[in-house]
């Protein structure tokens, strides 16, 4: 064997040298990493935004799949549409509706989750160093994608009312300045992921102003937007510049994740390559997903449904606030108004990362702040804990057990010194009385 045959072969990954550069950027997400041990029985996980299933008409929706499966069998197990099912494009436009969002079954793309669609919109716009705006903080998923395609993420402040106009028209200005590149801007209007808030009616059209005069696409990511605790929705901003914004949305959070069914709703140019980026990908997306789907929108009381979710997720909120009021009141967080998150805010010096490890040897897993901000270099200082999935009881548990890490943390703290300097980047936890 010659010496550089032996090389590549005690190397722990032999083809290194052969893979393309974006490949070397690909990392396991925080959240991601944390499921293997916030899964274990024991572990009450304050992590991972999965949605409640428990409500579910279980039984019910066996008997009608099955019933599915024997009439359309035939279809929804072979080959579909590259652009989806044409009855479940038929159907997204009655929910998009609910939050008065204008849609056409033609511009509607299914996708395999609205993380997909993501992916497709990264593909089809940036280059390698081309700029992408997103909050700060921001979706982790979104980060990983925008990473592995090169992207240089440049992400703008936000408060308790969402992205700060004046932040993003400065940020803008700034990297136009430089020369740089900006293809789009990612953002999560309603019930942010992980910050918990909404962007205000106020401040919706002044976004939409600042984008159009510096000819920047808005990709509006909204999973949650039905969500909201008291039924109430906001206007989208698609509704506002239809023709400035690709629009996302999911199943995953008002039906159910496993059928890994999203859509985009696009421009007709964008809608097209898209439709022809997702086709070289996966063909076309799932179909006995998008029958399934399609059979109970058609056959199931699904409003009342996400009305059940609302009040369920309602409550979880309220049992993590009493228990943060009660357990952790040297911290800061928001109140959202409707998702799944709360956004905590660690007292001076502690840094959340660095607690993770202690806290999962308490039983409880959260996800540190740094996994929503690109490249982890700020978010130290924060938190956020998921109170869709765990009951009640579980999230009062949960919070005690944090309690007492970031107590012992304050202890050392006091004794020897902050573990980590606060970074100024990114958004302060919104206290409760500014929400």
């Amino acid at each position: 064997m010659s010496d550089e045959n032996q090389v590549k072969g005690n190397r722990l990954d032999p083809w290194l040298d052969s893979y393309a550069a974006r490949a070397h950027g690909l990392r396991a997400s925080e959240t991601r990493s944390l499921f293997a041990v916030a899964s274990r029985p024991e572990v009450v996980s304050l992590a991972g935004g999965m949605p409640n299933l428990k409500d579910l008409p279980l039984d019910q929706l066996a008997d009608a799949t099955a019933q599915m499966i024997r009439k359309d069998g035939g279809t929804a197990l072979q080959y579909g549409n590259g652009q989806g099912l044409p009855r479940l494009r038929e159907q997204i436009p009655e929910i998009m509706a609910l939050e008065g969002i204008p849609a056409d079954p033609e511009d509607v793309i299914v996708t395999t989750g609205s993380q997909q669609a993501v992916d497709i919109i990264t593909e089809l716009f940036i280059d390698p160093g081309d700029v992408i705006l997103a909050e700060a903080p921001t979706y982790v998923g979104s980060l990983s994608i925008f990473a592995t395609y090169q992207a240089d993420v440049q992400q703008v402040e936000i408060d308790a009312d969402g992205v700060v106009p004046e932040a993003l028209e400065v940020t803008i200005q700034r990297l136009e300045r430089e020369g740089r590149t900006i293809k789009f801007f990612y953002c999560l209007p309603n019930f942010h992921n992980p910050a918990g808030v909404t962007l205000s009616e106020e401040r919706r059209p002044r976004i939409i102003e600042i984008c159009r005069r510096h000819h920047v696409l808005i990709v509006e990511d909204n999973p949650y937007g039905l969500l909201g605790f008291e039924g109430q929705t906001y206007t989208a901003l698609k509704t506002l510049a239809p023709n400035d914004v690709v629009y996302l949305g999911s199943f995953s959070k008002i039906f159910a994740p496993g059928y890994r069914v999203g859509w985009a709703v696009a421009p007709p140019a964008i809608r097209e390559k898209m439709k022809l980026a997702s086709e070289a990908a996966i063909l076309c997306p799932s179909s006995v997903g998008q029958f399934s789907i399609s059979m109970y929108l058609d056959n199931f009381d699904w409003k009342r449904q996400i009305e059940e979710f609302r009040g369920m997720y309602k409550g979880r909120r309220d049992a993590m606030v009493a228990a943060l009021d009660e357990f952790m009141p040297m911290c800061t967080w928001n109140v959202p108004d409707g998702g799944f998150y709360v956004w905590v805010g660690l007292p001076e010096g502690l840094d959340a990362k660095d607690m993770l490890p202690r806290a999962v040897t308490n039983l409880v897993a959260y996800v540190s702040g740094t996994a929503f901000f690109a490249g982890g270099r700020a978010g130290r200082d924060h938190m956020r804990l998921s109170f869709c999935y765990p009951e009640p009881v579980e999230i009062r548990e949960g919070v005690r057990r944090l309690s007492e890490v970031v107590n012992r943390d304050l202890e050392l703290h006091e004794i020897f010194g902050p573990t980590t300097t606060r970074s100024p980047e990114g958004v302060s936890a919104p206290a409760p009385d500014q929400i």
